[in-house]
């Protein structure tokens, strides 16, 4: 009986003490789970967005070829390269008279771009010789890009001279990133991609990143002018971290050879070359990648061109009704809706008669830029923007398509290296052109259309000869 008195009890006591120390538990569970819903109803907005946005980089094969981490890159690029351009577009450079930064941006474009430009033949032969940095290439550009943002965080308030040679630095170190990711991409194609949707792919995800960006930073700039660029550090820091997430087969220079871009064997050089042909210059591949080439470079150097052109001009002379920072940004937006447009229609398009393509929308840019020169007004500059940007992404996702369709494999990497750098090369000489201009709207307009004349004028003949008869590829590899 004691025994068994003994047994209820421990057991009553013992049930007693368990019964209540599970009533703890269970409460204390029920808040801890509710702490853990409220939690993730929070995170999901982040996270959600997250998932979805990696699922979009990563489909068709890109998340497994490494495609899908480019296209995050480049879109963090764009995010901080928009950062950059609000901090400086609503600050310093409606602080100082017209004159004096057109003489500073003139003179830095010349100290800082100047190198580049002459540079610029041997950094596609540097790329070929030097492959194996192609991810410390882009990481360096946006360490560059971020001790800059950090240069120029101080600058923006006090007005110092290093703001203009940081800001231009800042342009150098961004084309200098593009002419290195388009080496990249052809190394990261997924199995039946074509070059033209990977880059339509990269190109759209920088656009989008810098839609998203652009009121962040406008956000930013109203707590202060340094905030855009403590965002731009801290963008491109992580864009450096990226760089080098990419996969290792971006370094390697297995099953690659070095681009002659030469059209026959009478350019041959190096171990193919007949020993009695003299060392050509710098050529480029086949008939039609070389009158493409040539029509997006008139292209770009018009988009430099109206960058530093427009800049200026709609300073001193706003549309009716805005100020100078609306005008450029209303002009800045009609230029990006053309680029994202044109992005779009290009990857629809695929490669169908890219030479007729580029034949028609440079010619569709022409139009565009002598009727605005003729009854110059705010609504044509900027439909000229609009078309302007649309022509450049269609044209040079069509000249992706020749180069593919005309390049062998072992050498499209190369190739793309050196297109892009006479690209950059491009843009810069539009640019400088566009900054010694006097700021009268006719002749500047009328001298954007005399640079896409060129343009086209030199190379629609050999384009619809080559759409004709078809593409014949003959490239040769040094």
């Amino acid at each position: 009986m004691a025994a068994a008195r003994s047994s209820q009890g421990a057991t009553g006591i013992g049930g007693a003490k368990g019964n209540k120390g599970s009533s703890r538990s269970g409460g204390s569970g029920r808040v801890t789970g509710a702490v853990r819903s409220v939690g993730h109803a929070l995170r999901f907005p982040v996270t959600g967005t997250a998932r979805g946005i990696r699922k979009a980089t990563h489909a068709h094969g890109a998340g497994e070829s490494g495609l899908g981490k480019l296209i995050e890159l480049h879109a963090v690029n764009g995010a901080g390269d928009v950062m950059i351009t609000v901090a400086l577009a609503s600050t310093v450079f409606f602080s100082v008279p017209t004159d004096e930064a057109r003489g500073r941006v003139a003179l830095y474009l010349a100290i800082t771009m100047a190198p580049f430009t002459l540079l610029a033949p041997v950094i596609g032969p540097l790329l070929d010789r030097l492959p194996h940095g192609r991810r410390a290439a882009m990481a360096g550009a946006m360490l560059a890009r971020a001790l800059l943002a950090l240069i120029l965080s101080g600058a923006v308030v006090t007005g110092s001279i290093e703001l203009y040679p940081a800001a231009l630095g800042v342009l150098v170190a961004s084309k200098a990133y593009g002419v290195v990711r388009s080496a990249v991409v052809p190394r990261l194609l997924p199995p039946r991609f074509s070059l033209v949707k990977a880059n339509s792919r990269v190109t759209l995800g920088g656009l989008l990143a810098t839609g998203v960006a652009a009121p962040i930073g406008a956000g930013l700039q109203a707590l202060g002018p340094r905030w855009p660029l403590y965002g731009a550090f801290v963008i491109f820091i992580a864009g450096m971290f990226l760089s080098f997430s990419l996969p290792p087969k971006v370094d390697s220079a297995k099953g690659e050879d070095r681009a002659l871009l030469a059209a026959d064997a009478e350019h041959l050089h190096g171990p193919h070359r007949p020993s009695t042909l003299k060392r050509p210059g710098l050529r480029t591949v086949g008939i039609a990648v070389t009158h493409g080439l040539g029509a997006n470079a008139s292209l770009r150097c018009l988009s430099g061109f109206l960058i530093f052109f427009l800049a200026f001009l709609l300073r001193e002379h706003p549309m009716a009704g805005q100020s100078a920072a609306v005008s450029l940004g209303i002009v800045g937006v009609a230029a990006g809706a053309g680029n994202a447009l044109g992005t779009a229609v290009g990857a629809w398009l695929k490669s169908r008669a890219p030479e007729i393509i580029i034949v028609t929308v440079v010619a569709v840019v022409l139009g565009a830029a002598i009727t605005a020169a003729v009854f110059f007004s705010a609504v044509l500059v900027a439909f000229l923007a609009a078309v302007a940007g649309f022509a450049q992404a269609l044209a040079k996702l069509s000249l992706d398509a020749m180069i593919q369709r005309d390049v062998p494999e072992l050498v499209r990497t190369s190739a793309f290296a050196r297109s892009e750098t006479l690209l950059q090369v491009a843009w810069v000489l539009g640019g400088a052109i566009g900054i010694v201009l006097p700021l009268n709207g006719v002749l500047g307009l009328s001298v954007a259309a005399a640079i896409v004349a060129a343009g086209w004028l030199t190379t629609v003949r050999g384009l619809l000869s080559s759409a004709r008869h078809g593409s014949t590829p003959t490239s040769r590899v040094a």
